[in-house]
C-alpha cells in the first residue's frame, strides 16, 4: 500500500497553472483549502448575507477541473467561519449551522470528496512571526514568546481570525473554559459522524497550531499529542479521523513524542492525511524550517507511517520561501522532491 504525494491549496491558487505544477513535481491530489473561498470567488451569498453553503455542483466542478489535470481531489479543509461560528461559539443559531455543516458533508460524499479537514479552535492559527528562520535566510514562520502580540480577547463577531459578522456588538466574548470547549466539540461530532458515515466522508481533526493550553482568554483541545485519543473515543468511528499535522505535534510538549505519535495514531488507522513538514523548537518558540533540516528525523517518521500501512496522503503543508522569482512554488517543489524520493527509498526498503 503505498502512500500518496499531495499538495493543499488556498482559495486563491486552485488554478490550471497550479494543477499542473502540482502535476509536474509528482503530486497526484489536493487538498482544498476553501475557508474564505468567498473572497477569492464569485460564489453565492445567503440571505443572511454570510456566504452560501457549498454547493454540490460547485464540489463536483472543482473536482473536474482537478480531475482534468490529472489529479484528484482528496480533502477539503477548513469550514468558512460563517458556516459554523454559532457552532464553536455555543451561539443561537447553533443547530441551523449545525444542519448546514451536515448539507456539506453530503455534498462531498456525492461530488466524491472523502475527507474533510477541520480545526475546532476559537483563536484558530494566531501570533505566528515571520522571519529568517530556515536555511540560508529563507522566509518562514514560527512562534516566539517575547514577540507574539498580546493575547487580547476575541471580539464579538469574530472567529479564527476572521471577522464573520461586521454589525455585531461591541465588546468580546469572554473566556471559554476547557470543560466548555471539550463538550461544543462533543456536540459537533454526534451530531455529524452519523452523517458522515452516510456519506463515505471522514472528518479528520487538526491540532492546535500554536499549542498552548490557552490562547486569546480561550482553550485549546489538542495542544498535547495524548489528547488526540480524547477526541478520537467522543465517538468511536472510522469516520472521525485525525489531519495529522506532523509539525505542529512536533511542537507539543507532551506524555509522547512525535515517533510515538504517528505509531499509536496510524495503528489505529486513525489518520486521514498527514501534514509533513519540519520544525526546530517546542511551544512556546519554535521556527519552521525546511523539511531536512529540523528536529524531526523524517525519514524514521516515514518509516513508522510504512510500517503500519498507511496508505494516505502526505502533504508539505508549509514550507518556507526560497528567493527566486517564484518563492512558494520554489519551496514546495524542494519539499515535494524529497517527500517523493524519500518515500520512494522507504518503500523499498
Amino acid at each position: 500500500m503505498a502512500m500518496k504525494i499531495g499538495l493543499g491549496l488556498n482559495p486563491h491558487t486552485l488554478t490550471t497553472e497550479n494543477f499542473r505544477f502540482a502535476r509536474q513535481v509528482g503530486v497526484t491530489h489536493i487538498v482544498a483549502h476553501l475557508s474564505n473561498w468567498a473572497s477569492a470567488t464569485q460564489r453565492p451569498t445567503g440571505p443572511d448575507g454570510q456566504p452560501a453553503l457549498w454547493s454540490y455542483a460547485e464540489l463536483r466542478d472543482l473536482r473536474a477541473a482537478i480531475n482534468a489535470e490529472g489529479l484528484d481531489l482528496y480533502a477539503l479543509e477548513n469550514f468558512e467561519p460563517a458556516h459554523w461560528s454559532d457552532v464553536l461559539l455555543d451561539g443561537p443559531r447553533r443547530d441551523t449551522q449545525i444542519e448546514g455543516l451536515k448539507t456539506i458533508i453530503r455534498n462531498m460524499g456525492r461530488a466524491g470528496i472523502p475527507v474533510m479537514g477541520y480545526n475546532f479552535s476559537l483563536a484558530g492559527v494566531w501570533g505566528r512571526t515571520q522571519g529568517a528562520f530556515a536555511r540560508g535566510g529563507a522566509e518562514s514562520t514560527g512562534y516566539i514568546e517575547a514577540t507574539a502580540p498580546p493575547q487580547d480577547p476575541i471580539p464579538h463577531g469574530t472567529i479564527w481570525n476572521t471577522v464573520y459578522d461586521p454589525a455585531a456588538p461591541p465588546g468580546d466574548i469572554g473566556p471559554v473554559s476547557s470543560d466548555e470547549l471539550w463538550s461544543r466539540l462533543e456536540y459537533f461530532l454526534n451530531a455529524l459522524v452519523p452523517v458522515a458515515e452516510e456519506a463515505g466522508v471522514r472528518l479528520a481533526a487538526h491540532p492546535d497550531d500554536p499549542p498552548l493550553p490557552t490562547l486569546r482568554q480561550t482553550a485549546r483541545l489538542v495542544y498535547k499529542p495524548e489528547l488526540y485519543q480524547r477526541l478520537l473515543d467522543i465517538v468511536p468511528s472510522h469516520y472521525n479521523a485525525l489531519e495529522f499535522c506532523q509539525g505542529t505535534i512536533s511542537e507539543m510538549v507532551g506524555d509522547m513524542d512525535v515517533y510515538e505519535a504517528i505509531d499509536r495514531y496510524t495503528a489505529q488507522r486513525k489518520i486521514a492525511y498527514v501534514h509533513f513538514r519540519n520544525v526546530r523548537g517546542k511551544v512556546p518558540n519554535y521556527r519552521e524550517v525546511f523539511i531536512d533540516e529540523g528536529d524531526v528525523d523524517m525519514i524514521r517518521a516515514l518509516r513508522i507511517y510504512h510500517r503500519n500501512n498507511y496508505d494516505g496522503v502526505i502533504t508539505p503543508d508549509h514550507t518556507p520561501n526560497v528567493s527566486c522569482a517564484a518563492p512558494w512554488h520554489a519551496g514546495m517543489a524542494y519539499a515535494l522532491g524529497y517527500i517523493r524520493a524519500a518515500i520512494t527509498m522507504v518503500e523499498r526498503e
